[in-house]
């Protein structure tokens, strides 16, 4: 391959990982095929429409022809190598109608998805791309429900009554808007989604010292990772789920602080509510409160739940139906989610502190460790050069002293007298001569 078709294939514009996963489930492919197609594995697929990755060079290219987002560059490029993978009776049909071929839209979301390869292209993928391209929409609202096929699975379309849409929180589009610095994006961001995230944590977690403390964290880890968070299409999004995490995290329980939850409300309904919330896993409760509190759709709660759509919407059945249990009169979806919506948009009554206190509490942290870090090195480096000098250079063997074994002397040398020995040893050097005269020799 040339730089140049390097350069252009590196080039190419991929959409964001929730529309990667949600194009993909509009052409009625699993993430096997797409792996089979692309020639990589399920995870690499996964860590793509996760945003943990992104393909590169050719692999880049081709990904987004597959999803249908690549635009080319010239009238050259107008070979699509899902097309020419097809049949040949399939290939031929555009050529013999004579009509020009459409301008693709600009929008990756609307344009019209190309067909994948033969061996992967379900039949209703190839329905949909016979379909002409849509027209892009100047601002497209976020909708719910996106994915009819799992949502039938929920509850019938025909049996549904329309009931009026959650107003999602837009995100505020600061670190992409013109003259403001890194630190006014923040401080706009954390004014505009912390209070949310404080009372949206205490429904998940019951301890509103945890939930303000969890959403604390996650700013400061948002300031951490400010240039990522900055170019992310959904900053608040980001947020929402690393404070999520730290507050559903099972380590808590080992604290004594968050070990109980606080005491439920007074109101029989929020207390029944809340209560019912808590005795769910916490995927199950995570995901109900995305999607029936929040508003967002099953790809997405998937997306950020770390799951697929069909495990996302088995968990959502499933906390809907404890949850009826629980309380009967949430039995019906329509019910639970004009609760939980209510529950959600509550006007927030935590104290939280100023954004310029956040971040520089995150920027005192960061330099603390790193402090921190940098000592227990230069502790290791002088023990280990203290120990390098001080090392023998050969090895001395040790001699062990004797010992007497069942009465048996120590072979090879007198032995230490003991006291009794050294006082019968003194007594004979003083008194030489201790029995009879008869006994003792003359000299004639």
């Amino acid at each position: 391959m040339s730089r140049s078709t390097a350069d252009s294939a590196s080039s190419v514009t991929l959409p964001t990982p929730k529309e990667r996963r949600r194009l993909r489930e509009a052409l009625a492919l699993s993430e096997e095929q797409v792996a089979e197609a692309m020639g990589v594995t399920k995870a690499t697929v996964r860590s793509w429409e996760t945003g943990r990755s992104a393909p590169r060079g050719r692999k880049r290219e081709a990904y987004a022809k597959l999803l249908g987002s690549f635009e080319p560059d010239g009238p050259s490029s107008t070979e699509n190598p899902a097309v020419s993978s097809a049949s040949p009776g399939e290939a031929e049909k555009p050529a013999a109608a004579g009509k020009p071929a459409k301008p693709r839209p600009p929008s990756p979301v609307r344009a019209q998805a190309p067909a994948p390869p033969a061996d992967v292209r379900p039949k209703a993928a190839a329905k949909r791309a016979a379909k002409p391209p849509k027209a892009p929409s100047p601002a497209p609202a976020p909708v719910r429900r996106a994915d009819p096929r799992p949502q039938e699975r929920l509850k019938p379309v025909a049996a549904e009554a329309p009931a009026p849409e959650p107003v999602r929180p837009a995100a505020p589009g600061l670190p992409a808007t013109p003259g403001l610095t890194p630190e006014e994006a923040f401080d706009a961001l954390y004014a505009h989604a912390a209070p949310g995230l404080v009372h949206q944590t205490y429904l998940l977690s019951g301890r509103r010292r945890l939930s303000r403390e969890a959403v604390e964290y996650a700013f400061h880890h948002a300031w951490q990772h400010w240039p990522e968070v900055a170019v992310d299409p959904d900053p608040v999004g980001w947020v929402r789920a690393t404070a999520y995490e730290y507050a559903l995290s099972p380590w808590h329980r080992l604290r004594r602080a968050h070990k109980h939850p606080d005491a439920p409300p007074t109101e029989a309904n929020r207390r029944a509510l809340l209560t019912a919330l808590l005795e769910l896993p916490p995927p199950y409760r995570r995901t109900v409160l995305l999607y029936d509190g929040l508003g967002l759709d099953l790809p997405e709660t998937a997306a950020e739940t770390e799951a697929s759509t069909p495990a996302a919407a088995n968990r959502l059945l499933h906390a809907r139906t404890v949850l009826g249990k629980r309380v009967p009169e949430l039995a019906e979806p329509d019910a639970l989610h004009r609760r939980l919506s209510a529950l959600v948009t509550e006007a927030p009554t935590a104290t939280l502190p100023a954004a310029r206190a956040v971040r520089t509490g995150s920027e005192r942290r960061t330099r603390t460790w790193t402090r921190a870090v940098l000592g227990v090195t230069a502790v290791l480096i002088g023990v280990t050069g203290f120990t390098a000098a001080t090392a023998p250079t050969r090895y001395i063997p040790v001699n062990a002293p004797g010992e007497t074994v069942n009465g048996v002397p120590v072979r090879g040398g007198p032995q230490k007298l003991r006291p009794e020995d050294v006082e019968l040893r003194d007594r004979l050097r003083a008194e030489p001569n201790p029995g009879p005269e008869r006994l003792v020799p003359t000299a004639e």
